[in-house]
């Protein structure tokens, strides 16, 4: 919301200066978001008279002008057609910005001649769009003036972030008023001109209630339109609004400033009487931005006996618009259901400052008075004869009455405001105080205070205050939220006890391990594309409402995330990409806690020693995998391993860690070349995925880990070599062998795979070394002889035996 201070002090009678306006914005709970005064960036800007103009000598659309900026004759170059002896215009002087492309002005020649400083066009000084020529002034303006103080250029814009809560502060006034009840000034009454209309008003009527409860509507016949007056659109200017027509400009300039949007129709394109109605399937409206839009059922229109005028609150329709051949105009004033114009909005995709403030809900009680204040002005400014008003329905003025003790803004912000200055700032700010104030008296000789309770009527521009904390807030914010005392939360008495829980405190091991390891944690959205969803299986949320397209779907995966992660780096330079993200997939039954990583690029860089960058693997992401389920505490030597990974993998490069063949901890692998594709990225792709609520949960008595007890003896190795079929797994063999003696058997792991010589044919050679831990005291003979004794049995389960 922007405004110029200036337009500010039409409604605030205030001697406060800007800082202390700022300031009290702040204070108020209205964010400054940025001021900006024009007349800064053109100080080095004068009002010059052209004394002489003659042609360059060099150049025929070029000539040598003698200029006076207050200072003394100086030679230009000026290449502008309207240049001419006699002329005032404004001056750039050596050393000062032209604000349309920040380029410094200095001494310089052009084509031979020399320069000093330069005329200017107002598209130059970012006043205008015209650069035809140069800027033409009253003869009788004061040479030497600086310009931008002359021409009242020197007022601040100020621009205001408001909430959605606030609708009230969507138009100059409602801003004015909170700043009056914070003691920066008074209000100046607002003026509602009594119009006196000749003959009947216009035929309007209201079908869709529930869209738009009330059109209010008046003709003006005899109309001019031209040019708006200068300081209307001067204050349109200031804020980025482009002066279009006195007629359009005048609803353009009451929206900002009363926060009520209006409408005007040329009545020549209008056939038969004007309707709020429901839109037919189908129907289509050229609007006035130039795109043409369909509506349907669910939308409210106005339109006549022929065609739709109006996407009803939100953009008028190019076709009845006034232009400056009008002369006949119908002035719309109406109330639009806010719930159905943000739902309309959102259908079409159509922003508006109309709809901007029609779905916050502007005042319901402001439609005659804002009819009054439109046609006053159109009269005013264009001429013509009004007619009188018609009112189609009724506008929902609620009459909302809120009980309210003083006491309870001590009570529930922590601040002390006394009766007398709350009541003060609740009817500044429009509410109406009646009720008892607080009494103090004897009751058989002992003093007896009765609080005092008031009933708050609450204006019709507050649409959100709906209870006695609002006014609590209300008070307090007028009185600066900086007066809310810091209290600590109580606490019980002695040592601190940890409010990590078991699973926040396996997510943050992951964390540190994964950093620990050189990856980089991103943290993405959790919603994600439609079609990013489908690469990975499909979503089972999808939000009917997305602030985005591209982030319809809750995941189902942390792959789309990191992998648009890894494009972005890899797409400004990055040779080697390592993420990794802790977070939730959703599902149709619940919400997941996984660890996701990514490998993407060069594993090791090209060099001498090793020749061509290599290229991560399906092995690099089992090792990352492994090193996070540790991690998380995961039983990772009784792990299995099954080729069976999602279908985002490569089929032959990917596999699954199960513990038993159905409860699946994670997937890992080589991702499948058609994915790494879909998310732009070339070459050897590698990831994988830990589930980490499938990882069972460790019986522990506190948080304290377990304290570091290293064996007192040596451990014995043994090795063993045995020959299967091929076919059995070596992983297999491996368990077999540890499950031989679990008490003294404390791992076992395969160092060497031999097909050849000596080995049947469809057979082959595993070896494995075997750990063994003493407890108490050493191995005998005969212990060490059962042990490898059992060892062989257990490979003989699997069709083994112990190579000679």
């Amino acid at each position: 919301m922007k405004f110029t201070l200036s337009w500010l002090k039409t409604h605030l009678n205030t001697d406060a200066d800007l800082p202390t306006i700022l300031k009290g914005l702040t204070n108020i709970g209205l964010e400054v978001e940025g001021v900006e005064n024009p007349a800064e960036k053109l100080g080095a800007f004068r009002i010059a008279r052209v004394l002489t103009a003659e042609p360059h000598p060099q150049a025929d659309k070029l000539q040598v002008l003698t200029v006076d900026a207050g200072d003394g004759a100086l030679q230009v170059v000026c290449g502008a057609p309207n240049a001419r002896a006699g002329l005032v215009g404004v001056f750039g002087t050596e050393g000062a910005v032209v604000p349309v492309n920040g380029m410094v002005l200095k001494k310089t020649a052009i084509r031979g001649v020399e320069s000093n400083g330069m005329m200017c066009s107002f598209r130059e000084l970012e006043l205008g769009e015209d650069h035809e020529g140069i800027i033409e002034l009253n003869a009788d303006s004061p040479v030497g003036e600086v310009f931008a103080r002359w021409a009242g250029l020197d007022d601040p814009v100020i621009d205001v972030s408001i909430t959605p809560n606030r609708q009230d502060c969507m138009g100059v006034r409602g801003i004015a008023r909170d700043l009056a009840a914070a003691g920066l000034g008074t209000l100046n009454p607002i003026i509602v001109p009594t119009v006196e209309g000749v003959g009947p008003g216009p035929d309007v009527r209201v079908e869709d209630e529930d869209g738009c409860p009330a059109f209010f509507a008046r003709t003006v016949r005899g109309v001019t339109n031209g040019q708006s007056p200068e300081w209307m659109a001067r204050r349109l200017k200031a804020i980025g609004q482009k002066p279009i027509s006195t007629l359009v400009d005048i609803t353009n300039y009451l929206m900002i400033d009363l926060g009520r949007p209006l409408h005007v129709y040329d009545m020549a394109t209008l056939k038969g009487p004007l309707t709020a109605r429901k839109g037919k399937a189908g129907e289509e409206v050229l609007a006035l931005n130039g795109k043409t839009y369909t509506v349907d059922e669910t939308m409210t229109v106005i339109a006549d006996d022929e065609a739709v005028h109006d996407i009803g609150g939100i953009m008028g329709g190019e076709h009845s618009g006034a232009t400056d051949a009008t002369t006949d105009v119908l002035i719309e004033c109406a109330y639009f259901t806010p719930e159905r114009i943000a739902v309309t909005g959102q259908k079409l995709g159509l922003t508006s400052d109309a709809r901007g403030r029609f779905e916050r809900g502007v005042d319901p009680a402001f439609l005659d008075d804002g009819l009054s204040i439109a046609t006053d002005l159109v009269v005013k400014l264009c001429g013509g004869t009004p007619s009188q008003a018609t009112r189609a329905g009724e506008p929902p003025v609620a009459n909302k009455i809120v009980r309210y003790e003083p006491s309870q803004c001590l009570a529930l912000a922590g601040v002390y405001v006394s009766d007398d200055e709350q009541k003060r700032i609740l009817e500044s700010l429009g509410f109406g105080v009646e009720g008892h104030d607080a009494t103090f008296e004897y009751e058989d000789g002992m003093p007896v205070t009765t609080p005092a309770h008031w009933s708050v009527s609450v204006p019709s521009w507050r649409r959100d205050v709906d209870g006695w904390p609002d006014l609590v807030e209300e008070v307090v914010r007028i009185v600066g939220l900086d007066q809310v005392p810091s209290t600590p939360l109580p606490r019980a008495p002695g040592v601190a006890r940890p409010t990590a829980t078991a699973e926040q405190l396996v997510e943050r091991r992951v964390r540190r391990t994964a950093a620990a390891r050189g990856l980089a944690e991103a943290i993405n959205w959790s919603f994600i594309s439609e079609k990013e969803a489908a690469s990975v299986g499909g979503g089972d949320w999808t939000l009917a409402n997305p602030i985005s397209e591209d982030l319809k779907v809750m995941r189902p995966s942390l792959l789309p995330g990191l992998l648009s992660a890894a494009r972005r780096n890899m797409d400004r330079g990055a040779a080697s990409v390592r993420l990794f993200e802790v977070g939730r997939r959703y599902f149709a039954d619940k919400e997941r806690a996984t660890a996701g990583f990514l490998l993407a690029g060069e594993k090791t860089p090209r060099g001498w020693e090793t020749g061509k960058a290599q290229a991560f693997s399906a092995f690099d992401a089992k090792a990352e995998v492994l090193a996070l389920l540790a991690a998380a505490g995961a039983p990772v030597a009784n792990l299995q391993s099954f080729g069976e990974a999602s279908a985002a993998y490569h089929p032959g490069q990917s596999g699954t860690l199960r513990l038993g063949p159905k409860v699946v901890l994670a997937e890992f692998g080589v991702l499948h070349p058609s994915l790494a594709k879909q998310f732009g990225l070339t070459g050897t792709v590698v990831a994988g995925q830990i589930f980490l609520d499938a990882i069972p949960a460790k019986r522990k008595s506190g948080f304290m880990r377990a304290p570091y007890a290293p064996p007192a003896l040596q451990a014995v190795k043994r090795d063993f070599a045995f020959v299967v079929d091929e076919a059995v797994e070596a992983d297999a063999l491996v368990r077999a062998v540890k499950g031989a003696d679990k008490k003294a058997i404390v791992d076992a792991r395969l160092f060497d795979v031999f097909v050849g010589p000596g080995v049947d044919e469809g057979r082959k050679s595993l070896a494995i070394e075997v750990t063994l831990q003493p407890g108490e005291k050493s191995f005998s003979q005969e212990e060490l002889d059962a042990i490898s004794a059992a060892v062989v049995k257990a490979a003989e389960k699997l069709g083994g035996t112990l190579r000679g």
